[in-house]
């Protein structure tokens, strides 16, 4: 599984990239895990269900209808912000779409836990974070991460 976070308030660069990895994870047989709401969340969603792929929706809140309409399974966590390092840890690898400090403390969780961490624009500075400039690059790395499980 694959961990992806990212801002519900992304720019149309961040949500390309988000759309083109959900489908690209979900042509590879990756599963996805994300806070389920907007944004980036949403776009990566929506692209691995047009694969044909499963996303897994951690919510911050009780009710599992707050998920956007391509999450396949819905997790109402009751957690708000707390639910960060479920998303950071679900996934063997976190890939972080832009975002602002809900995404930087999943980086963050991630990093702590010795998970690898990948970025797409901001937090890609960080010492233990791989910078990507494409999701080709992120598939390529699964790839060569045989610990990285398909669904």
């Amino acid at each position: 599984m694959v961990s992806v976070a990212g801002s519900p308030d992304a720019s149309e660069a961040e949500l390309a990239f988000a759309f083109e990895l959900g489908g690209l994870l979900a042509a590879k047989g990756y599963c996805i895990a994300c806070g389920g709401g907007g944004g980036v969340m949403e776009a990566v969603c929506r692209g691995a269900a047009l694969a044909g792929g499963t996303t897994i929706g951690i919510l911050p809140g009780t009710e599992p209808d707050s998920a956007g309409p391509s999450v396949s399974l819905r997790i109402p966590t009751g957690l708000g912000s707390g639910r960060n390092r479920v998303v950071a840890l679900a996934g063997k690898v976190l890939v972080a779409v832009g975002g602002r400090y809900g995404t930087l403390s999943e980086v963050a969780q991630a990093l702590d836990a010795g998970r690898s961490v990948m970025a797409f624009g901001n937090w890609s500075s960080i010492p233990g974070v791989t910078p990507v400039a494409s999701p080709a690059e992120v598939i390529g790395f699964l790839e060569a991460d045989r610990e990285v499980g398909q669904c």
